[in-house]
């Protein structure tokens, strides 16, 4: 079938740890340097009590909590998860994940629906890579 990059097998204790300001950090996984042409995907860690800002998507984005209990805020309203429960968000819409517990780690597992993912800071405007994230 003529591919370019061989399948791999990551391991997030061998992968690169991306700081994400105020001890959120991020692993990422598979990535455009792996090869994939369809997808990116990774895990975040967030600290007791610690968030991430609000933000939206160039693409869909799905996301399965891992461990810990998780707070998201989606288009404005908030939603309790726990481990194994799975988000779908569409492009564009605006949302944020933050830690429920202030004596417990948390740990979620993304998914973008393509590899040139991007993410837009609701704050601010401002757009990035997320390949440009995770240098």
């Amino acid at each position: 079938m003529g591919r370019s990059f061989p399948p791999v097998i990551l391991r997030p204790s061998e992968r690169p740890v991306v700081q994400r300001g105020g001890g959120v950090t991020t692993i990422p996984l598979v990535t455009r340097a792996c090869g994939s042409t369809g997808l990116i995907n990774g895990i975040t860690i967030f600290p007791p009590g610690g968030s991430i800002a609000l933000h939206w998507h160039n693409c869909e984005e799905s996301v399965m909590v891992l461990e810990g209990r998780a707070t998201v805020e989606i288009d404005g309203a908030k939603h309790e998860m726990q481990p194994g429960d799975t988000t779908w968000v569409p492009a564009g819409v605006p949302h944020r994940f933050l830690n429920a517990s202030e004596s417990e780690e948390m740990r979620i597992l993304w998914t973008y629906a393509r590899p040139d993912a991007t993410r837009t800071s609701a704050a601010t405007g401002e757009t990035r890579s997320i390949d440009e994230e995770q240098a």
